[in-house]
């Protein structure tokens, strides 16, 4: 990149070439590569950008590339320690964006991504790995060591590594990594247990979930969530391609909340029903996501905090759920939700009608939705209180307040379906 505003990376998904982005003028493009285009096995780089010869505006492509980057905090230290403007989209994707979410990396001409296969890793033993995640604040993603060039969207803490075994350490040099670290949030008792017990629940209720475990580094835990977007194949690690529904619709992530103009629950169902094929497991389960979400007091599952995976062929699914933590339990933040059901933020002004407006808004029927609602808040309650007895939850305060959270809305929801009807 020059002074001048301009300068161009090559945007890969995989070891393919499928287009460039550029910076004209201090606004970003983006066109595809005319010999990806032409290839047989071609596939659009996401749901709002369609293969098309013609180039993508700065609005549309802007969308989609700065929901590669990190928010809030963590883009702030970066672009310190980078010395580049904080609202320099292009120089923090230059220096940042070799391994991200899914499987695109951008890099400068005449250079290609290295192959899955690649196992270069930056090994780090308990005390080194530590001293990494004390330094997140000020060094954020491990990007100050030498061939470690990481983005992973969000304004969380995080790490992106590679867990082999015991080991744990940095990708380099174009090595896929294979698990988000997450450390403990400041200020908000037991955040690591928190997500690995609602992640956990996740998939005792029959969602798909991230898989997860916890692990102790220097007698302070922290969670390893599993790539879903990472694919383990006999020799490598293999990139799937993914994206968030912020990104799918074109929605800035600045813009994530449905409150500042974000997207809704009924784009969201929208964008799954034209996106999938066949759709109707897809929809069933995203209507699954918002019921569990709002039964644990999830109120951060904003568009960001959904997905859609893709594979070679072009053919998508709705990706497992993730970021699943019970936020209601935390006094001093928002008791609304991301995105409303029916018209309501607030969790505690949800009735029947209000969910069965989110049905009508979301395409179905509003007795399949009264169905799964019903059911989930049967049985949500019994199999927290049945995993809260497991180690390592049995006995911490947090995760019994959070039992005691999913009981008090079960039983509200039950009620008022029961007065409804």
């Amino acid at each position: 990149m020059t002074g001048s505003g301009t300068g161009s990376l090559q945007v890969w998904i995989n070891q393919s070439r499928v287009g460039e982005l550029r910076m004209e003028r201090g606004e970003l493009v983006f066109a595809y590569a005319s010999d990806w285009l032409a290839a047989a096995d071609a596939r659009p780089l996401s749901v709002a950008l369609p293969l098309q010869e013609q180039t993508f505006d700065h609005l549309t492509t802007r969308a989609w590339f700065a929901g590669l980057l990190p928010e809030g905090n963590l883009r702030k230290a970066l672009s310190r320690q980078l010395q580049v403007s904080e609202g320099n989209d292009f120089a923090l994707l230059d220096a940042l964006a070799g391994e991200c979410a899914g499987a695109v990396s951008l890099l400068a001409e005449g250079h290609k991504p290295a192959d899955d296969s690649t196992q270069d890793v930056l090994w780090l033993d308990d005390q080194a790995l530590a001293q990494e995640v004390e330094q997140l604040p000020t060094r954020p993603l491990g990007n100050s060591h030498d061939g470690v060039r990481i983005s992973l969207a969000g304004v969380q803490d995080k790490l992106a590594v590679v867990v082999d075994g015991g080991r744990i350490g940095l990708p380099r040099n174009g090595t896929p990594s294979t698990h988000i670290l997450k450390p403990a949030i400041a200020g908000y008792a037991d955040t690591v247990l928190n997500e690995a017990f609602c992640l956990q629940l996740a998939s005792k209720a029959g969602l798909q979930a991230a898989a997860s475990f916890i692990r102790v580094i220097n007698g302070k835990p922290v969670l390893l969530v599993q790539r879903y977007d990472r694919l383990m194949a006999a020799t490598s690690v293999v990139r799937a391609h993914q994206e968030d529904f912020c990104q799918a619709l074109g929605i800035v992530p600045e813009l994530k909340y449905q409150n500042e103009g974000g997207p809704a629950l009924a784009q969201c169902f929208d964008l799954v029903r034209r996106a999938t094929n066949p759709p109707a497991r897809h929809l069933e389960e995203l209507l699954r996501y918002v019921i569990f979400n709002a039964l644990i007091g999830n109120n951060d599952a904003h568009g960001k905090n959904f997905s859609l995976l893709s594979d070679r062929k072009g053919g998508r699914r709705l990706a497992p759920l993730y970021d699943a933590m019970c936020l209601s339990i935390y006094a001093g933040l928002s008791q609304k939700m991301a995105m409303k059901i029916g018209s309501k933020y607030a969790f505690d002004q949800i009735h029947r009608r209000h969910w069965e407006a989110l049905a009508a808004e979301a395409g179905f029927s509003p007795k399949l939705t009264l169905k799964l609602l019903s059911k989930m808040a049967g049985t949500l309650p019994g199999l927290a209180g049945e995993l809260a007895q497991a180690p390592p939850f049995s006995g911490n305060p947090t995760i019994a307040s959070i039992v005691g959270e999913i009981q008090q809305r079960a039983a509200m929801t039950l009620r008022r379906l029961a007065l409804a009807g």
